[in-house]
């Protein structure tokens, strides 16, 4: 599903370059769910814009699925991202002048998709999420751990091919996060999604099939259940 070969990535800074970066190469597998753990600017989120293409290598290739997307141009990575990858961050992103259900149906008006079958669509989802009753409200009536709730069912709702998730529970306390984290974790896993998840947590990690840490601008493989103090 995805390939990096030799990945790098440098910022200037005055005279400066810094090299977030250095030589990064690995391949995740369709349906796997990896986890990239690393401190706070060790690279995670610098490597989940490369792979979707919301930033530009250095030096190195990206590829998901049959796209290389270091190759395609600004537009083309636009429409790619639209099309397969679905993405949750840690502070919702969430649209607020728009309902819960409009939310959801969102990604399906910007790829083109949407139709007399979506509202059904967004309904079922929203219901596995736990948000059936709560269609018609905004955002902010939500508590945070739904608004999370609702970001997950936008991100599933044009069945991409790809999940990015980063720090997806780092907005949230340890229970909440615990829950949001395990209805991420089943409805992937249901739809055989792949999911690559950004965390500082080790604790994350216990449900991940792979674990992948950053240190120093190089990535490190780890079995499943790795455990480290946070």
């Amino acid at each position: 599903m995805v390939v990096l070969r030799d990945l790098v990535k440098e910022y200037g800074e005055a005279d400066v370059v810094h090299r977030i970066l250095d030589g990064v190469s690995t391949r995740i597998d369709r349906g796997e769910f990896v986890v990239v753990l690393g401190r706070s600017g060790s690279g995670k989120s610098t490597l989940l814009n490369l792979i979707a293409g919301l930033d530009q290598p250095t030096g190195g290739e990206v590829h998901v699925g049959n796209a290389r997307i270091d190759a395609l141009s600004e537009r083309e990575r636009t429409l790619f991202r639209r099309r397969c990858l679905g993405f949750v961050f840690q502070f919702f992103n969430l649209l607020p002048t728009l309902t819960v259900e409009e939310n959801v149906l969102l990604p399906l008006e910007l790829c083109g998709m949407l139709d007399i079958h979506s509202g059904q669509a967004a309904k079922e989802l929203l219901a596995d999420v736990g948000l059936a009753g709560r269609m018609d409200s905004f955002p902010d009536r939500l508590s945070g751990g739904e608004q999370q709730r609702l970001a997950i069912a936008r991100a599933l709702v044009h069945e991409p091919e790809l999940l990015l998730a980063d720090e997806p529970t780092g907005n949230l306390d340890i229970e909440t996060g615990e829950e949001v984290l395990g209805l991420l974790d089943r409805l992937v896993r249901n739809r055989g999604h792949t999911l690559i998840m950004a965390s500082h947590s080790s604790r994350i990690a216990a449900t991940a099939d792979r674990v992948l840490q950053i240190r120093e601008g190089r990535l490190h493989e780890y079995v499943a259940g790795f455990q480290e103090s946070d």
